[in-house]
């Protein structure tokens, strides 16, 4: 087999969405699993709606999920003398013409077409055209056959074959000298040497077109794979009203990009029972036979339980690194306490299925003090837990060392002494120290807080129950 050489080529219109994402990871699997070359080309020629904002999205977004690309990034806009020259060769040999039909004429061509019943399509007017009027705008159209037809081999979806006659002359060049997408795409895809063309099945109706423009450049027409939609749970296709679809907005909900790279390969792609993967291992059993011809539904509780479980077996080093961003989106500095980080880690890894959801839980071991839930503190900082708490307070102010040990056998001091079992004392205690009723084992997190911040909240939990 010939090097192989796919593309992943977004349009910077807006932000890289998970169904972009999917194609990107496709092409990039693809290309790592036969030793061939990923490039990475932004389709700009939309320069009303790109925006170096959407470039920079996107980037961002490739290498986030570990897209690394060998070629590119590549940008339509600084290869509009290419587009022209490939333009001008058509038109020399006798493959492309100007067309001058104004749109008004056009209009009335299309309507006509449509109230005879005909497929409105352009009726070719201006194909054996051989007066060039000065001043007057045209297009440059592609010159279709007359007849005949287009088969090719969809790498996912088996054979297809399209009538010639369904096809117009498309337009490749605007009145202004503007390249059009169809026309673009083809060129780059002839330069940057890309036998493999996998993309959303959105695009197979450009596709019979694109091969005869191929054709027409006198080029060798590549493998083409149209890769399935994704559709939300209703259904239809995914969009914002499902949730998030833009990449990056599951980073700031407290995604792991091995998450969205191991939901998105299995979203289509199937490899026996196995649902858990590493890239090396997509890398290493991905092949574009086992993409299934159906759309993939959506599912954000898998994803969900995608994520609660690469959180759970992540390094605890770089779940502290990728904590920090989350606590500082709540306002909390995590380098007032860097060394508790650690310990939150280990005691939220099991318990979170996002960083968000980690950070939230973890945040009162950031603050100067809890913030209280009123009905927690109602139900059990009261005046009836004062002696307790005061209790804890001098057991632990006397205990040799702040180990989990030495917290545990102050509990049980505490628990000797009141008569009190260990829900009661625990609870009143969480309260006093976390600011509400739910969090890890009780000695893990007053070791992680440490002594004096302990007792520092016991304290004031104490004036709240003198004062209740």
């Amino acid at each position: 087999m010939a090097d192989i050489r796919v593309r992943f080529a977004p349009s910077p219109t807006g932000y890289l969405h998970i169904g972009g994402a999917r194609t990107a990871l496709f092409n990039y699997l693809f290309a790592r699993h036969n030793g061939g070359t990923f490039v990475f080309r932004i389709e700009d020629t939309d320069t009303q709606r790109s925006t170096q904002e959407y470039v920079d999205e996107i980037m961002a977004s490739m290498k986030w999920l570990g897209f690394s690309w060998d070629e590119g990034p590549f940008f339509q806009t600084q290869r509009m003398d290419l587009y022209r020259a490939k333009v001008q060769q058509l038109l020399d040999e006798g493959k492309a013409y100007r067309c001058y039909c104004t749109p008004e004429e056009l209009d009335a061509k299309r309507e006509l077409a449509m109230k005879e019943g005909r497929k409105p399509k352009y009726d070719g007017a201006c194909r054996e055209r051989t007066d060039h009027p000065e001043g007057v705008p045209y297009v440059v159209r592609f010159r279709a056959p007359d007849e005949g037809t287009i088969t090719f081999n969809d790498l996912i979806k088996g054979p297809v074959t399209v009538d010639v006659a369904e096809l117009d002359d498309i337009i490749i060049q605007r009145s202004d000298g503007t390249p059009t997408y169809n026309f673009v795409v083809v060129v780059d895809d002839i330069d940057m040497g890309i036998t493999h063309v996998i993309r959303g099945d959105d695009h197979v109706n450009n596709t019979p077109r694109q091969i005869l423009m191929y054709q027409g450049l006198g080029a060798p027409v590549p493998e083409f794979a149209h890769v399935p939609m994704i559709l939300g749970a209703d259904k239809s296709r995914l969009s914002k009203r499902h949730g998030a679809t833009a990449v990056m907005s599951y980073e700031q909900m407290g995604y792991l990009p091995e998450a969205i790279v191991n939901y998105l390969a299995r979203l289509g792609w199937s490899c026996g029972d196995q649902e858990i993967f590493s890239m090396q291992e997509l890398i290493d059993k991905f092949t574009l036979e086992h993409v299934g011809r159906a759309a993939g539904v959506f599912n954000p509780e898998k994803l969900l339980w995608l994520n609660s479980h690469y959180i759970k077996t992540a390094e605890g080093e770089r779940l502290v690194t990728l904590l920090r961003p989350h606590l500082e989106r709540l306002g909390l500095n995590p380098d007032v306490h860097p060394e508790r980080l650690p310990a939150v880690v280990e005691m939220y890894r099991e318990r979170s299925k996002t960083l968000a959801e980690m950070a939230s839980s973890a945040a009162f071991f950031f603050r100067e003090m809890p913030e209280y839930d009123p009905a927690a503190v109602a139900k059990f900082l009261t005046a009836d837990n004062r002696a307790l708490l005061e209790s804890v307070i001098r057991h632990l102010e006397a205990s040799p060392s702040f180990t989990g040990e030495a917290v545990e056998q102050a509990i049980q001091a505490v628990m000797a002494e009141t008569g009190l079992k260990m829900g009661k004392v625990a609870q009143p205690v969480r309260v006093a120290v976390t600011g509400g009723t739910v969090s890890p084992g009780l000695s893990e997190v007053l070791v992680a807080l440490g002594r004096d911040d302990t007792l520092k909240r016991l304290r004031v939990a104490c004036d709240l129950s003198q004062q209740g």
